[in-house]
């Protein structure tokens, strides 16, 4: 890790998104439903299909986890088909942004970048740009970085230039958010075979 004032999560299962110590009673429902995350998970953009995975994901509990907020300006690596982007868009709200960052040989494919840009035309707070994951930049720096089911994929590259190139782009104190499947004690060895990485590795 590049610096101690830059904190790194690390999510590998849901089973690393423990509830809160007990708090003083409030009327969690009611807080539930008016906060920007649930409101960013009940979108009535987000598509039937990824609706349909929330049970299994959680995405509500994971975005909470990361600590995001109205305002954040967030960088997500390979985003995909836009799972998260959506909710993240919607959760940092029109004052935060949110940089769908696709690499190269992705965008290179016929209609690499159809999805994605058409996202983005549905919320003016997403950028899309393509990098080089192990050497990028953005204009501004940012809150957090945010990778979901893709780090296992990276370790066997260059990764070590990929984490340089985050903590470069990342705010004093922001965070390096990795959610990913675990296999402990496997280190790399299962990241090609069952896309799963070794918590162990990636904290290191």
């Amino acid at each position: 890790m590049k610096s101690s004032a830059i904190a790194a999560i690390v999510i590998l299962g849901l089973s690393a998104c423990g509830s809160p110590a007990d708090e003083a009673p409030v009327d969690a429902a009611q807080e539930a439903e008016s906060s920007p995350i649930a409101d960013a998970v009940a979108d009535p953009l987000r598509p039937e299909e990824d609706r349909n995975r929330d049970p299994d994901r959680k995405p509500a509990e994971i975005v909470e986890f990361a600590g995001v907020e109205p305002g954040d300006v967030i960088a997500e690596i390979a985003p995909g088909g836009g799972y998260y982007t959506r909710i993240l868009a919607r959760a940092v709200g029109p004052e935060g942004r949110v940089y769908a960052m696709v690499p190269q040989f992705f965008a290179d494919r016929p209609g690499g970048l159809d999805a994605i840009n058409a996202l983005a035309g549905q919320y003016p707070n997403v950028t899309v740009v393509v990098v080089d994951f192990a050497d990028f930049t953005l204009d501004q720096p940012v809150d957090l970085v945010w990778t979901t089911e893709n780090y296992h994929d990276m370790a066997n590259g260059n990764i070590a230039a990929v984490n340089e190139s985050v903590f470069d782009a990342l705010k004093p104190g922001g965070i390096y958010f990795v959610e990913d499947h675990s296999a402990p004690g496997t280190g790399i060895d299962e990241a090609s075979t069952l896309h799963r990485i070794d918590p162990e590795t990636v904290k290191e």
